[in-house]
């Protein structure tokens, strides 16, 4: 029987046993020095590592002893993001501190089957951190509960930790393709083509929603405070970290259940993973001293692994494409949903870009996107009804985002009248964004070039919107950024261009 993983809001209690036995494992692990394989700051260290951020939060202190130089270059500084094994990486990190946790939970005299919970925030009134990370005591009222940290600020930077609804989204599963086209087009569902890349400059459809808004709307904080959850060198330290990236994991096997879904890639470079390339291989320390090694393939089929999701239906029954054609009044013919899964290689095509770069701060940030008339001209024939072929699908792109605070957090409208209220207009906001890693992404050194990040975002509704109300004729779109909170001069966050891009099937 495969170990089940349960959702956390529905274990039956605020501190329900599977609850407790993972708050007695991560006290067991914490309890354990730094160079242990199997503590707790040492699995903090496989997701990533920052000496003066860990020095600064009591993480680190000049006189223990630090894992050997053997053990670092095997698991330290490892986690893969802005890359195509974002999700069979975090997989078999989750599967290792699953087993840890697990041993010690049967040591303790707990249940041999106990799995990992999962945090799903989308499920009405479930949004709000879970009380038992929110505590400082455990349930008998004793302080010292191994779930609770203090640098965890949540949106507002108050402290009250939950995701707000309106910031978060599950589009990326209405992908069909795991791969991204890349060049400006679709970033997938499960990101683009990389080798082992510990901080990309892509990064992917799930990662960027709701991964990396999670992590800065929970984390919270700025480059002083430093909210745990916000900054990839940090969020392995917090408890609560090990739940979200539990549902992330089992998104990928809801969207694997998608009928559009294309399934996971077939191409050797994802199957065998970095190693397979030269590179440096994906590997966890287990208990007893054991180490897992592992590829991207060997984490494609969770009836393999042992384990399950007590829930992985799709939250819609309509496909994407489907409910697009309806929308645009396209004949649910066959034959055009056929081509679209059929189809080979994507045509991607700039549309339009603006002319300059735009600092964020305060409230607001506003640019316009001037259109090429000619590439404009092939979307609009893609959105009759007389057109032949799939309508095209249009992407937005934020291109070299740089900044010094990995918990900023903004929305992207599009064409908002003058005068309005961004937030009234729903049907125009292209998506939020959070700066999950842009701070190392803007440090030059000899893992990044200093290029910032770049974040896709699909617009296609929106266009659609636009056309169908006659008013995708101007010469150029009107971006807003809003952040979810001023942003200080401090942070110096900028996106170096904004652009759009047409992909056609």
């Amino acid at each position: 029987m495969a170990n089940m993983r349960k959702n956390v809001w529905e274990l039956g209690g605020d501190w329900a046993d599977p609850i407790l036995w993972y708050a007695r494992g991560v006290k067991a692990m914490k309890a354990r020095p730094l160079a242990e394989p199997t503590s707790w700051r040492f699995y903090g260290g496989i997701h990533g590592f920052y000496r003066p951020w860990w020095k600064q939060l009591g993480y680190l202190n000049s006189t223990e002893p630090m894992p050997s130089n053997s053990d670092v270059a095997t698991y330290w500084k490892q986690c893969q993001h802005g890359s195509w094994y974002f999700l069979p990486w975090h997989r078999g990190y989750l599967l290792a501190f699953e087993a840890i946790i697990r041993d010690e939970v049967v040591k303790l005299g707990g249940p041999a089957d106990w799995a990992l919970p999962y945090w799903n925030y989308f499920k009405p009134n479930q949004n709000p951190l879970p009380p038992a990370f929110a505590s400082e005591d455990w349930p008998d009222g004793e302080g010292d509960n191994p779930l609770y940290v203090v640098a965890r600020y949540g949106p507002d930077g108050d402290g009250k930790v939950y995701v707000p609804m309106d910031q978060v989204d599950l589009n990326a599963l209405g992908d069909p393709d795991f791969i991204g086209a890349g060049s400006g087009g679709s970033q997938g569902f499960g990101g683009v083509d990389t080798g082992f890349s510990h901080g990309g400059d892509v990064h992917g459809g799930v990662e960027t929603q709701p991964h990396d808004n999670v992590h800065g709307l929970v984390g919270g904080g700025d480059q002083t405070t430093l909210g745990l959850m916000s900054w990839p060198d940090l969020a392995g330290l917090d408890p609560i970290f090990y739940l979200h990236h539990s549902n992330i994991d089992r998104l990928w096997e809801v969207w694997r259940k998608i009928p559009a879904s294309k399934g996971d890639p077939t191409d050797a470079k994802w199957v065998g993973g970095p190693a397979g390339i030269g590179e440096r291989a994906f590997a966890m320390p287990m208990p007893g001293g054991e180490s897992l090694a592992y590829t991207p393939g060997d984490m494609s089929d969770l009836s393999k692994l042992g384990y399950g999701y007590d829930d992985v239906s799709p939250p819609s029954a309509t496909p994407q494409l489907v409910a697009r054609l309806r929308r645009l009044g396209v004949p649910e013919t066959e034959s055009v949903v056929r081509r679209t899964a059929m189809a080979g290689p994507k045509t991607v095509e700039l549309l339009g870009a603006n002319t300059e770069s735009v600092r964020m701060t305060g409230t607001e940030a506003r640019t316009s996107v001037a259109l090429d008339a000619e590439v404009k001209n092939k979307v609009t024939e893609s959105l009759t009804l007389e057109s032949t072929t799939p309508p095209d699908r249009i992407f937005l792109n934020l291109e070299n985002v740089r900044g010094l605070n990995d918990a900023t957090v903004f929305s992207v409208y599009i064409n908002v009248p003058d005068g309005d209220d961004p937030a009234s207009h729903p049907e125009l906001k292209a998506g939020s964004i959070a700066l999950f890693g842009v701070s190392k992404a803007t440090a030059a050194d000899d893992k990044h070039s200093g290029n910032g990040l770049t974040f896709v975002l699909e617009i296609t509704h929106i266009v659609d919107t636009l056309h169908l109300a006659g008013t995708f004729d101007a010469s150029q779109l009107h971006v807003r950024l809003v952040p979810r909170r001023p942003v200080p001069d401090a942070a110096n966050v900028s996106v170096g261009r904004i652009s759009i891009f047409r992909q056609a099937a």
